[in-house]
């Protein structure tokens, strides 16, 4: 593993940190800058894109407000460096409070791609881009069929 793919995945692992404690300050740190040219973007399974850096800061200060539990179990982790511009992509495994509160939980697959940009501060999140992985019936999976 290079230098760089470290500290992409090391940087990655804090983005998820950052959500499961709820902490803004570090969310805040891990986004780049927008630049003159460009905003950093952000799309939540569900949302629409979101652009510029207040507004996807925004947008987490928000899911972090409005969630009593969240972990994520990163599986598929693959990155690739391209200069100073890195693809990271995985699969979060979600666990997170169900619709009963805190006795229930609820889970679900997101597959992510987040592209990091080097910067002078280090490796930065310049966009997230997370969808939905549809679950289907144990019964669908094992016969091989899915539906359309």
């Amino acid at each position: 593993m290079s230098v760089d793919t470290a500290a992409i995945e090391t940087v990655n692992q804090e983005f998820y940190t950052a959500i499961e404690g709820g902490d803004l300050d570090k969310m805040t740190e891990i986004w780049a800058e927008d630049t003159a040219d460009d905003q950093v973007s952000c799309v939540h399974p569900g949302w629409a894109l979101l652009t510029g850096r207040s507004e996807v800061l925004r947008s987490w200060a928000l899911i972090m407000a409005n969630t009593t539990y969240i972990q994520f179990v990163l599986t598929d982790v693959n990155t690739t460096v391209l200069g100073d511009v890195a693809v990271l992509t995985c699969v979060e495994n979600i666990l997170t409070a169900g619709d009963e509160g805190e006795a229930s939980f609820a889970a679900g697959k997101v597959v992510a791609s987040n592209v990091y940009l080097r910067t002078s501060q280090g490796w930065r999140l310049w966009m997230h881009h997370g969808s939905p992985v549809l679950q289907g019936d144990d019964d669908e999976e094992e016969d091989g069929e899915l539906e359309p």
